[in-house]
Order: structure tokens, then sequence, then C-alpha cells
């Protein structure tokens, strides 16, 4: 029989790195890290406004089977994001309020999950926010073996245990501990830039004269004429 583990310790980044990085947002981020670490669309917020960053705690499931999230929640802790991939693809209603209940109490901040999530309304009157596949009233066994912080696959994403997670409207990314304090670098210094490039363009200053992308274009052979020419069109 292929062995199962439950390993208790993963190497977090430090508190500061991850605030950085939920201060600036996964597109940002994704930007600052050369464009790495993001997880596919199919996996998407199931709240309006929420905004995450935490150490990942990733689980192995069967699909079909929340018995490893159950054994996942005694090694959280406060800040810790969990991050639940599937051996195959599943929709199945894996984690619902009672889970999420539990996971708060440890002080978990988030749920990613390549499956489905159920009790929706529940988890948005908890405010437990949670990114999944599906949501799914179809419920789950607990009966099959897996694995608790191993790297799992998540809609085409490899996570790491203790890759710091950012999720928001705009999606989940992943980024492995070593990167993270120079992304959170990168990222200032680019939200710095953005500032000045929104008070530009809120003062009417066009993007193609702000990105000088009128060179651009006439290379690329894009004319400007005020009309079509006869014949065109």
């Amino acid at each position: 029989m292929t062995p199962h583990y439950v390993v208790r310790h993963v190497d977090r980044a430090d508190p500061e790195t991850v605030a950085a990085l939920r201060a600036a947002g996964v597109a940002t981020v994704h930007e600052a890290a050369g464009r790495t670490g993001l997880l596919g669309p199919a996996v998407r917020a199931r709240q309006t406004g929420a905004v995450v960053a935490g150490s990942a705690i990733t689980v192995s499931c069967h699909p079909g089977d929340n018995l490893m999230v159950h054994a996942a929640v005694e090694v959280c802790r406060p800040g810790d994001v969990l991050v639940v991939g599937t051996t195959s693809r599943s929709t199945d209603g894996m984690v619902g309020d009672l889970l999420a209940t539990s996971l708060m109490a440890r002080g978990v901040v988030g749920l990613v999950i390549d499956a489905g999530v159920r009790d929706l309304a529940s988890l948005r009157e908890l405010g437990f926010p949670v990114w999944s596949r599906a949501v799914h009233a179809q419920g789950t066994a607990k009966a099959v073996p897996g694995s608790v912080n191993v790297p799992v696959v998540v809609d085409g994403q490899v996570v790491r245990p203790g890759d710091v997670v950012v999720a928001d409207d705009d999606g989940v990314l992943a980024l492995p501990v070593a990167m993270a304090s120079d992304v959170a670098a990168a990222a200032a210094k680019r939200l710095a830039v953005e500032e000045g490039k929104r008070a530009a363009l809120a003062a009417g200053t066009l993007g193609l004269d702000l990105y000088d992308l009128r060179p651009l274009l006439a290379d690329l052979g894009v004319v400007h004429v005020d009309r079509l020419p006869d014949g065109v069109g």
C-alpha cells in the first residue's frame, strides 16, 4: 500500500511579507512575480470583496471524500489558507459550514479548493471566504486516505506546503516562500508607479500617450483615418 502522510511542520513566510502581498492583491503580485503562480480561472471566489493571504496548508483528497480535510484542521495555525486538491476531477461539496466553523476556530483565513463547497449562504454569513471549482450540495464520504502538506495541483498550478497564497476577486495565486519577500518589494514598487499612472489617466492623459503606443501602432501598420476609404470594409 502506498503510504499517506500528515506532515505537521510547514515553513511559513513572515507575517509582514504576507500582509504586504495581501495589500497588493493578486493582479499586482502576479505581475511582480513575473506572471507566475496563478491558478486557472475555474477556481473562483464565492463571495465579493474578500481578500486573503496566508501560508498554504495543502490537502490531497480522493474525489468525493473529505476525510483528509478533517485531518488537516489539526495542523492549521492562525493566518493559514487551506488548499485542497483532489486526485481526479471533482465537484462534490467537500466543505460546508461545519468544517468552515472548525477551520475558523483554528484561525484559518480562507479556503481554496479544486472541488465543490456547499452551505454557501451559511459560509457567507460566517464570513469565511472560499474559492472553489463548484458549488454543489452533493455530500462526501470519510473513508479514503490521502495526505496533508504534500504538493498538490489546483486548477493547473502546483501549490506546495507553506507557499504564500493570495486570493481575491481576481483569482488565486501561490508563491514559494523563497520568492515572497522579493515579490512583495517588487509589488510595492509597482503600486507606487501605478498610482502615478492612475493620476495621469484621471487627468485625461490617454493610454496611447502614457505608454508611448503611437509609434508601435505605426510600426504595426495601423493607419488613422477620418473615414474608411472607398472599397474597404
